[in-house]
């Protein structure tokens, strides 16, 4: 009879399996989409050993040239759209006007004519970006 009048004791530990589970579940959704996530013009960068550069707080404007040599443009939030070369210098140069420490980079196709990226870096410096930087992909 004593045994039925026993009470049982409050377990103190926590159960981890099923967070276990559900992170690896998690994880191996996010490695299967990440990958499809990834938007924007299909552009063969050109590889070379260098740093990676600092991020600022604002989201940077990137300048696409493909290997057609259509120039696009990527302001942060926007996607990717094709544009003249005129709307592109007005667009980047509203963006500076509005914030001025904006960076601008540049991602030329590596089979793009070296004269369309060169184009695109004097007419920038003539709208008076301060600096430009050019995007390349690292060794791996």
């Amino acid at each position: 009879m004593s045994r039925g009048l026993k009470r049982r004791r409050p377990m103190a530990e926590i159960n981890v399996v099923p967070y276990i589970d559900v992170t690896l579940v998690l994880l191996i959704i996010f490695m299967i989409t990440a990958p499809l996530v990834q938007t924007g013009v299909d552009v063969d960068l050109p590889q070379a050993d260098t740093a990676a550069v600092e991020q600022k707080n604002q989201p940077p404007v990137i300048i696409s040239v493909d290997k057609m040599g259509a120039f696009y443009i990527d302001i942060g939030d926007d996607e990717e759209e094709a544009v003249s070369a005129e709307v592109l210098l007005y667009r980047v140069a509203a963006v500076l006007r509005n914030k001025p420490e904006t960076q601008v980079y540049i991602r030329g196709d590596q089979k793009v004519e070296y004269g369309k990226v060169v184009t695109v870096m004097a007419a920038l410096k003539n709208a008076g970006v301060p600096r430009v930087g050019l995007m390349t992909q690292s060794f791996d």
